[in-house]
């Protein structure tokens, strides 16, 4: 009997690759890593994803709404990786090719962070 190959659906907390673009203004742009937000439920029925994107631009350092979550991975080892939480995206991930990123989950710690700048700008909960 073959084995069933299982498919791939991003999680919360999971660090995806998307493609950006098409963007506007101070928007991100291009493929870059995107901390999830939305559970797996929601993002393999809606096809969507909802989350922050991740960057390694050091002008983010005296960003108050950039979080530092450590070293990035892959061609950017070693330098600093920021999420951006003033700019909260929803994206349809199956049209725009998103696949897992080698560092694959953001830890508790990281994320709780996250969710807390996040928290002072939208103010849900």
């Amino acid at each position: 009997m073959v084995a069933k190959k299982s498919v791939w659906v991003p999680d919360r907390q999971d660090i995806i690759w998307i493609d950006c673009n098409p963007q506007a203004g101070k928007e991100m742009r291009d493929r870059h890593p995107f901390l999830v937000l939305s559970p797996l439920a929601f993002n393999a029925r809606t096809s969507l994803v909802i989350g922050l994107p991740m960057t390694t631009a050091e002008y983010n350092a005296d960003n108050p709404f950039a979080v530092n979550v450590g070293s990035a991975t892959g061609s950017k080892n070693g330098k600093t990786s920021y999420v951006l939480c003033h700019q909260p995206k929803s994206f349809d991930w199956r049209i725009r090719y998103a696949a897992p990123h080698p560092a694959r989950k953001m830890s508790t710690r990281h994320f709780t962070e996250v969710c807390a700048v996040l928290n002072q700008i939208i103010q849900i909960g």
